[in-house]
């Protein structure tokens, strides 16, 4: 174990080199990204205190502990009309705040008006809370919407950007593409966890831990038989 950060990686003729802070190199025949990714949050007022807590990413994560509670979901357009319909399935109090005007097609509009979710097109300035507790949403014509909790997806960053630096492929989302084996599109270089997939949860990051470690090990042991 050694405690410091990996600032470059590059590939040599016996595998690659990671130079960390204070200028230390280690070698190693393969390397493994586990690095996870960074969430970029809006800059609305008690939104980061809430994150995590509240202001939840996933009901698959964090949908039980709320369940029937006045709750709202953050977004617009698809991406609002879809996280709606499915948040539906944990409560029946449930609002879609758009933050600005609506995006939503009128189907779309009519469909969450049908199965009772409410739309509301104010622009959000404050997320009023107690200790990360989400106490309401306060908007800018003064008005205000009371939730105890609330699902959005902010956009992120890749933590670390060595693997980028070095060719490693991203996806579409920004996530590190990777093959069934948990390899990169770099020969050698494994990735798993977060920056590899949409579903962030422990139980998926040990899995995938699990299956990059083992093949890790098998292209080790297949190289040297």
């Amino acid at each position: 174990f050694h405690n410091g950060l990996a600032k470059s990686a590059i590939k040599t003729n016996k595998g690659f080199e990671v130079t960390v802070s204070g200028g230390s190199a280690f070698m190693g025949k393969k390397l493994i990204f586990a690095t996870g990714i960074k969430d970029v949050l809006p800059e609305i007022k008690g939104f980061g205190s809430c994150w995590g807590k509240t202001v939840l990413h996933c009901p698959y994560c964090h949908g039980y502990e709320v369940r029937f509670e006045p709750t709202g979901i953050l977004g617009n357009g698809d991406y609002g009309f879809e996280f709606s319909a499915l948040i539906s399935n944990w409560t029946k109090d449930l609002t879609l705040f758009t933050n600005g005007k609506s995006t939503l097609t009128k189907a779309q509009t009519e469909r969450l008006h049908a199965h009772g979710i409410r739309i509301i097109e104010k622009e959000i300035i404050e997320l009023e809370h107690a200790g990360g507790r989400i106490q309401r949403i306060n908007f800018d014509d003064g008005t205000s919407s009371f939730v105890k909790a609330l699902y959005t997806r902010v956009p992120f960053l890749q933590h670390c950007t060595i693997p980028q630096s070095m060719g490693a492929a991203t996806t579409d989302e920004g996530y590190l593409k990777i093959d069934s084996s948990h390899k990169t599109t770099i020969d050698g270089v494994f990735a798993c966890g977060d920056n590899t997939t949409r579903l962030r949860a422990v139980a998926n990051a040990v899995s995938a831990g699990t299956t990059a470690g083992m093949m890790v090990n098998k292209e080790l042991i297949t190289e040297n038989f």
